[in-house]
């Protein structure tokens, strides 16, 4: 299955529109036999095709009857480390672009980078994902959806951003720590376990559970796909 490009689009409109003014001219000349009437007949008709057309589609444009903006929304995962929340947004952030629709995607760890000097003591971790909560209420405010994937382990927190935003889906991937720790492909929960790191969430600092999520998914024996899509149809309404 082929998709059309907007010059395909294009060219497909003109060579329409172009056979269609022939067509005209070819029809006034066989019943006037005189050919400069065919040509101008043709002339008047194309121009005149073309200004009503540009009139029509102003008028259709004030006419609310059939659209359908996409409400926008901030979609927010919560979870612990190595859960597979950030797998599923990036799947959803992604699948949002793939339907036109104006999409930012937000991560912990990318934002750490930028702003190094953010600590992990609760005080810290709270200030930052007001920050970001913040910044995601004034994109959706400019139209655009979130997906932003976040440890974000304080309930204050998370209510304090959802406070924030007009429509806010909080996702809970609830993959337990177990699961967590045994995929530790960086090896930062054995670091925590040695007390190496400190303040690391489910070890020696506490994660707070949603208890109402909009969301809820599991990632042991779920793909990707199975579990974007449960987000997606929680959002299908604002789509």
């Amino acid at each position: 299955m082929h998709r059309d490009t907007n010059v395909r689009s294009f060219a497909k409109a003109f060579s329409w529109r172009l056979f269609g003014t022939l067509t005209t001219a070819v029809i006034v000349y066989v019943f006037t036999k005189r050919m400069q009437v065919a040509l101008f007949v043709g002339v008047v008709e194309l121009v005149g095709k073309i200004l009503l057309f540009w009139l029509h589609e102003r008028l259709w444009e004030r006419i609310p009857l059939g659209k359908h903006e996409p409400t926008p929304t901030v979609i927010w995962f919560t979870g612990l480390s190595g859960s597979g929340k950030t797998t599923i947004a990036q799947w959803v952030h992604a699948e949002l672009r793939r339907r036109g629709i104006r999409a930012e995607y937000l991560d912990g760890d990318t934002i750490r980078h930028l702003f190094p000097m953010t600590g992990f003591t609760r005080t810290d971790r709270d200030q930052h994902i007001r920050r970001v909560g913040y910044l995601a209420s004034k994109l959706e405010e400019n139209g655009v959806f979130v997906v932003a994937s976040f440890i974000s382990p304080y309930e204050e927190s998370r209510a304090f951003v959802r406070g924030l935003c007009r429509n806010f889906v909080e996702v809970y991937v609830s993959t337990p720590l177990e699961e967590c720790e045994r995929r530790d492909v960086k090896g930062l929960y054995a670091r925590a376990r040695r007390g190496e790191i400190r303040n690391f969430t489910g070890i020696d600092d506490p994660y707070e559970a949603p208890l109402n999520a909009d969301v809820v998914i599991d990632t042991r024996g779920v793909t990707v796909e199975d579990s974007g899509a449960k987000v997606i149809n929680r959002i299908r309404e604002n789509l």
